[in-house]
């Protein structure tokens, strides 16, 4: 029951509307941007540019701000599951973001649905159940989700799971790229905490 109380906490009384509302728009953002935001980038600034070979960490920030918005603002563990799973499936289906490795990646879906949901959870185990700064949430999110997911990704390449060409991009995506997308998102999303509180506070 605690667990599940946790998971129904959100800074602000939303409507139930409201609440499908925000859960469906970031559900969706989380599915489409990995898809098509790093394809879009592909074609305006080529898949060789500067722009689109970093489009891990554009994605990824967004994708880590969608999280935290979910976190904040959406109650529900059915809701906060699909917010989680989206990401990695639509990454690994397009093939933009990890390129000829997303086929590996597929033994990573799981870690990575943990990892999304240990940030989910910290915040608003945190910031909403305990009250505590916005920032410590965020500190103690990004070093699970990053622990998750990088040691999940060093136990699989033991047993020889991922092409020795691969494993060192991997190692990056896996670690630093995860830890410096998902310090981005909780940097966005304070901004746009900050503007949403300001604004609900007004009324």
């Amino acid at each position: 029951m605690e667990k599940e109380s946790v998971l129904n906490k959100t800074m602000y009384d939303f409507s139930k509307k409201a609440d499908l509302i925000q859960a469906v728009i970031i559900g969706l953002i989380a599915f489409l941007v990995p898809t098509f935001l790093a394809q879009l980038i592909n074609a305006i600034f080529g898949a060789q540019s500067i722009v689109a070979t970093n489009s891990q960490i554009i994605v990824g920030s967004i994708v880590n701000s969608a999280l935290i918005f979910c976190a904040i603002n959406v109650k529900g563990w059915k809701k906060i599951i699909g917010v989680v799973t989206m990401p990695s499936i639509s990454t690994i289906l397009s093939g933009y973001v990890f390129k000829s490795a997303s086929v590996y990646m597929v033994y990573m879906i799981p870690a990575i649905w943990v990892g999304n949901f240990v940030l989910i959870y910290a915040y608003k185990l945190i910031m909403l159940e305990k009250n505590k700064n916005y920032f410590l949430a965020g500190v103690v999110g990004i070093i699970a989700k990053v622990l998750v997911i990088f040691g999940c990704f060093e136990i699989l390449n033991l047993f020889n799971i991922f092409p020795d060409k691969l494993v060192a991009n991997l190692q990056k995506a896996m670690g630093l790229t995860q830890l410096i997308t998902a310090s981005i998102g909780t940097l966005i999303m304070f901004i746009v905490y900050q503007i949403e509180k300001k604004k609900l506070t007004d009324k």
